[in-house]
C-alpha cells in the first residue's frame, strides 16, 4: 500500500461508475440488462456502482422503479461490492424518505444531490442536509455539487459546518474545478472523501486531494480508468499522466451534449442494448454518433 493510499479515506472505493439505466424498446427499465450491466461494470474494475444518479436519469424514474433497480444492482453484484443509490429531492421530505427507505433496504451509500430549482441559501442548505442526516444517522451520505444542474452550490463553509455528523462521509465534486477540491479539504479536513465528478478532472484532482472517481467514461474503458488511479497512488505520476491524456477524446465526446445521451450511444455501439435515454432527453444524433464511434475506434473499444 502506497503513502497517499493509506493517508487517504475511500470509503467507496476509487473507482465508482454513476451507472446508466437501460430501457427497453416499450421504455420501461430493463432490469435484465441492468444486472448484467452491473456485474459487467464490476469485472471491469468498478469498486462501486451508483444507480439512479444523473447518469441514470433520475429525473425521469419513478421513486418505485428506483427502489427496484436498486435492489437488482445489489443481488447482482454481492455484498463484497458497494452500492449506492440517489436518494436527493429538491423536496427535503422526500429526500429524508427515500433516504430512510435505501438505508432500510441494505445501501452502501446514499448520493444527496444539492435541491435543484428551488435555489435555496445556504442555510437552507445546512438545514436540508442536516434533516436528512438525522434521520438516517447509520446511512453513509454522499453530498453531491453540481451547480451547472441545480442552479446553487453547497459552499465550502456550510460542508464545514455539516462535518458535525459522522454520517456525511464523502462529497461528489462536479463543479468543474480543483479549487473546489482543496477549499473542501482546507475546511472540512482529511475525513472528507472527495470524489470528482468529471472522468477529465479525475487526475488533477488526484493531485489535489481527491481519492477517486465517480465516472461515466469507466461504462466503456474501467480498466484503463482503474490503471490511472493505481498509477498515481503509486507515485507512477507520468504513466498516470499518459493514460489521462489518452482517454481525453473520450471524455470530451461523452459530453458533447446532455449527459447520458452520449454514454448511452456509446454502450449501444460497443453492444450493449440499454436503449434511448426517456424524454425529454433524446438519442444521440448521426454525426456525433459517427465522432463517438471514430473514438470508440480509436481506442480498440469497436
Amino acid at each position: 500500500m502506497s503513502e497517499l493510499d493509506s493517508m487517504s479515506p475511500s470509503p467507496f472505493g476509487r473507482l465508482l461508475t454513476a451507472m446508466v439505466t437501460p430501457f427497453n424498446e416499450s421504455g420501461n427499465v430493463d432490469f435484465t440488462v441492468a444486472r448484467e450491466l452491473a456485474i459487467y461494470l464490476v469485472e471491469q474494475g468498478s469498486d462501486g456502482i451508483i444507480v439512479c444518479g444523473t447518469t441514470g436519469e433520475s429525473p425521469t424514474l419513478s421513486w418505485r422503479e428506483q427502489h427496484q433497480l436498486f435492489e437488482t444492482v445489489k443481488e447482482a453484484v454481492g455484498k463484497d461490492v458497494k452500492v449506492l443509490t440517489g436518494t436527493g429531492s429538491n423536496c427535503t421530505s422526500e429526500a429524508i424518505e427515500a433516504t430512510q427507505k435505501a438505508a432500510d433496504s441494505g445501501a452502501d451509500g446514499a448520493l444527496v444531490v444539492v435541491p435543484y430549482y428551488n435555489k435555496p441559501p445556504q442555510q437552507g442548505l445546512e438545514k436540508h442536509f442536516r434533516s436528512i442526516a438525522q434521520a438516517a444517522p447509520n446511512m453513509p451520505l454522499m453530498l453531491y455539487n453540481i451547480p451547472g444542474r441545480t442552479g446553487c452550490s453547497l459552499a465550502p463553509e456550510t460542508m464545514k459546518n455539516l462535518m458535525a455528523y459522522s454520517n456525511i462521509v464523502s462529497f461528489k465534486a462536479a463543479s468543474g474545478t480543483t479549487e473546489e477540491v482543496t477549499q473542501l479539504r482546507l475546511k472540512c479536513g482529511p475525513r472528507l472523501a472527495i470524489y470528482s465528478g468529471d472522468d477529465s478532472l479525475l487526475l488533477p484532482m488526484l493531485s489535489v486531494g481527491a481519492v477517486g472517481v465517480v465516472s461515466v467514461a469507466s461504462h466503456l474503458v474501467g480498466p484503463r480508468l482503474k490503471d490511472l488511479i493505481d498509477a498515481y497512488c503509486n507515485g507512477q505520476v507520468n504513466l498516470a499522466l499518459t493514460l489521462h491524456e489518452q482517454l481525453q477524446p473520450l471524455f470530451k465526446e461523452l459530453f458533447v451534449t446532455t449527459n447520458p445521451i452520449p454514454v448511452k450511444a456509446a454502450l449501444e455501439l460497443i453492444g450493449w442494448p440499454v436503449g434511448s435515454p426517456r424524454s425529454p432527453l433524446i438519442s444521440l444524433d448521426n454525426e456525433m454518433k459517427e465522432a463517438l464511434a471514430k473514438i470508440l475506434s480509436d481506442l480498440h473499444l469497436i
